[in-house]
């Protein structure tokens, strides 16, 4: 499927799972990140964080990039409306997966979209994800992987976290890091690209 556009797009994040994600559009962009202090945000509500968190990233790289369509994200999974972010040690990442075996979590994802004119829109993704109840050799054996270092909740569906996994209730690819449908469905209705 090939869209169409006539404006400059950048999408603000370092990830290349959103990198890949977005070019599935085929539209150009380019790739700007700024850094941000994603602690510094305090909302009450996880779907309120995420966006903040989405909107504090996009107006970072929106600052010094004028004139252009500037897309950011942030993911986030949240147990009983707690945050587990990116694990910083083997036994934070034991913890989280221990914390999600054998149970339902929520993952959501933000996207923040700031036009060339300063408009703003944002949009929130959610999808459940059960996880089987795996051993602690399982659990372990993942975790010296060094595959949940770089990833909220402490997995990667679309790695070998997947065999934690028992199913989900929503967008995979919301899990994995970016709605990508949700997403191309607003830049449509704003007119931003079109078919």
């Amino acid at each position: 499927m090939q869209f169409q556009t006539t404006r400059s797009f950048i999408l603000a994040s370092a990830s290349p799972r959103r990198k890949e994600l977005f070019g599935r559009l085929n539209i150009p962009f380019e790739i700007v990140t700024a850094d941000v202090e994603e602690t510094s945000v305090q909302a009450s509500e996880v779907s309120q964080y995420v966006t903040e968190v989405a909107l504090l990233k996009a107006r970072a790289v929106a600052k010094i990039s004028p004139g252009r369509v500037v897309i950011g994200s942030d993911t986030i999974v949240a147990k009983d409306n707690q945050l587990l972010h990116k694990p910083k040690s083997h036994d934070e990442a034991r913890a989280h997966l221990r914390t999600l075996r054998n149970t339902a979590h929520e993952v959501l994802t933000a996207v923040a979209i700031i036009e060339e004119d300063g408009t703003e829109s944002t949009l929130v993704e959610k999808t459940t994800v059960i996880f089987k109840n795996v051993s602690d050799a399982l659990l372990e054996a993942y975790v010296a992987t060094g595959d949940p270092f770089d990833k909220a909740g402490g997995y990667g569906i679309q790695t070998e976290g997947v065999f934690l996994v028992d199913r989900i209730e929503g967008d995979y690819l919301n899990v994995v890091g970016l709605p990508l449908a949700s997403l191309c469905e607003h830049l449509i209705s704003r007119r931003l690209i079109s078919l």
